[in-house]
């Protein structure tokens, strides 16, 4: 049973303490144990943060971020920890432009189940949140529940 998630970059962190209760339900009551999320952003920092220390208290979950690029090269030793990430194979020929919306595509086919924080209706976030609900996914807005 796979989540996955879409916000809004500038996402307050006031947000966290929603997001904790919601992710906990999803745990222990709806069964989630894999989540997917993006690496852009206040909101996607937020998920990680807390998945990280749910991770903790329920050991059978995993959270993978998913890449829309492969990390650069760099010329000093690479002491960034990517042990979390992974970057689907079908990204690998798909135009830099194009990667990020690749990438969340690619994450809410997987998922049954899908947290936003959408408030703008222009953003991308709204545009994922769509997405979803065409494909027929259980989505749950945490904007509503503020």
């Amino acid at each position: 049973m796979i989540c996955t998630f879409f916000g809004h970059r500038d996402t307050p962190k006031s947000i966290e303490p929603i997001l904790y209760n919601v992710l906990t339900d999803l745990i222990e009551n709806k069964k989630k144990d894999m989540f997917y999320l993006g690496n852009n952003g206040n909101f996607d920092s937020i998920v990680k943060n807390n998945l990280k220390i749910l991770k903790r208290k329920y050991p059978h979950i995993n959270y993978n971020v998913v890449l829309a690029y492969l990390p650069g090269c760099k010329s000093n030793v690479d002491t960034e920890d990517y042990s979390d990430t992974i970057y689907p194979e079908i990204l690998a020929k798909t135009p830099y432009k194009f990667a990020i919306v690749k990438r969340n595509m690619w994450m809410t086919d997987r998922a049954d189940f899908v947290v936003v924080y959408v408030k703008n209706p222009a953003g991308c976030a709204k545009k994922f949140k769509d997405a979803a609900e065409k494909k027929n996914k259980i989505v749950l807005n945490l904007a509503d529940m503020e």
